[in-house]
């Protein structure tokens, strides 16, 4: 296990191994045959066969020991429901345990986007679920971190702007319409949001809008997708902008009153979600783990019931590779917009 594994901050595998322990001297104490009052083993006439040593003349591991790779961490960022977030991280850790013999795979949560990045720049992350825009800022943070994998939705993704039916905004279809906004109030979703404010912004800036001149109050930073649906839906800001993804599923759920909310418009498409990886999980658990995770990803079949259930809580039919320079244009417009400097 390597030392960048150590963060108690994040996981407590070290007291488990503690119970471990304390589990073992107890059991040992109940059963010896020492003076103390223990029964003695019976003797056999048989002398005890010696334990098997490694050439150094140490003891040499069981096959138990052997087996055991280590513990591959996953998180991701936290744009949705917590819930939510901990249904699917949780089945995706399990069918990725499933399929790395010896590796405990852990979905680690997080409290905020800022967190997903800092935990993955320590190491004390292996494996995370970004946005465009997170993504770009970990691998910046970590060289020779790489992204891996998407979905098939996320080689042409899309934001929505809503409106509360209050606003009068009619649904326009392209971008110049965004200026229909200026003088409403308007959120965003996270400040370091891919769907939920960089594009939102970039697009809003090429209308003409500037955030801090062109609308009514404060634009605000609502922390999640689901979060704004909320806020426009309770009057809160008329007007915002989120990931079209989960727009559709939760008005697919019948979550959302389109009477009430409705989209005025859809953007132009571009890279997001990828899940990004640390450049020495191969050192840590062997030649070839980074591209087996690949393997196991884009197999994941909507034909099997269990992953069915995966890809469609991810609202994804497959995923796909990807790689870094897929999100060149990402940091480019972060850059622009300073989010990345």
């Amino acid at each position: 296990m390597n030392a960048r594994r150590t963060h108690a901050s994040w996981r407590a595998h070290g007291q488990r191994g503690l119970v471990a322990l304390a589990v073992t001297g107890l059991t040992l104490a109940a059963c010896g045959g020492d003076d103390t009052g223990g029964d003695a083993a019976p003797d056999t006439g048989e002398e005890a066969e010696p334990a098997a040593q490694a050439d150094d003349g140490s003891a040499e591991p069981t096959a138990d020991e052997t087996d055991v790779r280590g513990t591959l961490t996953l998180s991701a960022i936290p744009d949705q429901d917590p819930e939510v977030l901990q249904r699917l991280y949780g089945l995706l850790a399990d069918r990725l345990e499933a399929e790395l013999p010896g590796v405990e795979v852990e979905y680690v949560p997080v409290t905020d986007y800022q967190a997903a990045i800092s935990g993955f720049v320590v190491g004390d992350l292996d494996l995370v679920w970004y946005g465009g825009l997170t993504g770009v800022q970990a691998r910046l943070e970590v060289d020779g971190a790489q992204a891996l994998v998407q979905r098939d939705i996320d080689a042409e993704f899309t934001s929505v702007f809503i409106a509360g039916a209050d606003a009068d905004i009619a649904p326009f279809d392209d971008v110049a319409g965004l200026s229909a906004l200026a003088e409403h109030s308007f959120t965003f979703g996270s400040e370091s949001s891919t769907s939920g404010r960089l594009m939102p912004q970039s697009f809003l800036a090429e209308a003409g809008l500037d955030i801090d001149e062109s609308f009514t109050g404060e634009v605000g930073f609502s922390g999640s997708h689901d979060a704004t649906i909320e806020l426009v839906a309770a009057g809160t800001y008329e007007t915002g902008a989120l990931n079209s993804q989960v727009w559709d599923s939760r008005v697919a759920e019948g979550a959302v009153d389109t009477t009430e909310v409705i989209e005025v418009f859809r953007t132009p498409t571009y890279y997001d979600y990828h899940w990004v990886a640390r450049p020495d999980l191969d050192d840590e658990f062997g030649s070839g783990f980074t591209e087996t995770i690949v393997t196991v990803l884009t197999s994941l079949d909507p034909s099997n019931p269990d992953d069915q259930v995966i890809l469609d809580l991810f609202g994804a039919t497959a995923f796909i590779p990807t790689e870094n320079a897929n999100y060149d244009a990402i940091e480019a417009v972060a850059r622009d917009i300073g989010a990345i400097r």
